[in-house]
């Protein structure tokens, strides 16, 4: 198929998601200008004490998760492929006198604007479904990361991705292993669904072998993978919010996040 349409179509659909987002209750931004994080429990309890860390935040869309971590004391840097998330991301990192270094590209081509190196890299919540082939991103990672250097993904689980959400109630359609891209045309986005916002994107599946393997190719070793049947987010249809705060299935029949830990062991590798 013709990737290059595939992610202009994407870029174009996010760029006009940024001001609908900004304006959302979903990310808060008057909040989180005040002081609150954007990080979930899971994040920052992997990660840990990111002071002094360098971090390079993958498909950060306008930078709160990037900012958040900054504020934690580390340096950052993020990268998106949408001109206007990350026009947001350099106001608001303006705005509150931080020192975050944001990148505007296909995170595909994070190396051909970065030869620094980090200690982390991170990426989180619907990030890998936008990307073809997981093979020339894993290589980007092990680029990327200093001997030594933390891999973390937190992403929803690709169990959740096999269904429609544009019917209701949502049916089993794509496959967990599907290499054709999904190409999908709806009205408004997670963050308001009532928004009337034409969204026209391309995605494609990754089963958690595909990740893992992709991984282990570029020569990182895996520390851990770990499946959990809640959500931070209420962002698939029948979700129930339990004691911790955190959204889960009725039923619980599949998890519906997957973190990997992963870490550099040489970069000659």
């Amino acid at each position: 198929m013709d990737l290059k349409n595939a992610f202009s179509t994407n870029r174009d659909t996010w760029d006009k998601k940024v001001a609908v987002h900004e304006a959302s209750e979903f990310y808060d931004v008057e909040n989180f200008k005040k002081g609150k994080s954007s990080l979930t429990p899971f994040e920052t309890h992997a990660l840990g004490d990111v002071k002094g860390k360098k971090i390079l935040h993958l498909q950060c869309h306008f930078g709160q998760d990037t900012m958040s971590f900054q504020r934690m004391g580390a340096k950052c840097t993020g990268v998106d492929i949408s001109t206007e998330a990350v026009k947001l991301a350099r106001n608001i990192n303006k705005e509150l006198q931080l020192d975050t270094t944001f990148l505007c590209c296909n995170v595909l081509d994070t190396s051909s604007l970065t030869s620094e190196t980090f200690d982390i890299v991170f990426t989180s919540y619907g990030t890998i479904v936008w990307l073809p082939d997981l093979k020339p991103w894993a290589k980007m990672i092990q680029e990327r990361l200093k001997p030594g250097g933390v891999f973390y993904i937190v992403d929803f689980h690709p169990i959740a991705w096999m269904y429609d959400y544009n019917v209701s109630p949502p049916k089993l359609k794509y496959g967990y292993q599907q290499k054709e891209a999904i190409y999908e045309e709806y009205e408004g986005t997670y963050a308001d669904e009532k928004s009337k916002i034409e969204s026209k994107e391309y995605s494609w599946n990754h089963g958690l072998g595909e990740v893992v393997t992709s991984l282990c190719e570029a020569g990182l070793s895996i520390t851990y993978l770990k499946e959990h049947k809640t959500s931070p987010y209420d962002i698939f249809p029948g979700l129930i919010k339990n004691k911790e705060g955190l959204f889960e299935l009725n039923e619980g029949l599949y998890p519906l996040i997957f973190e990997l830990k992963a870490s550099n062991p040489s970069k000659d590798k």
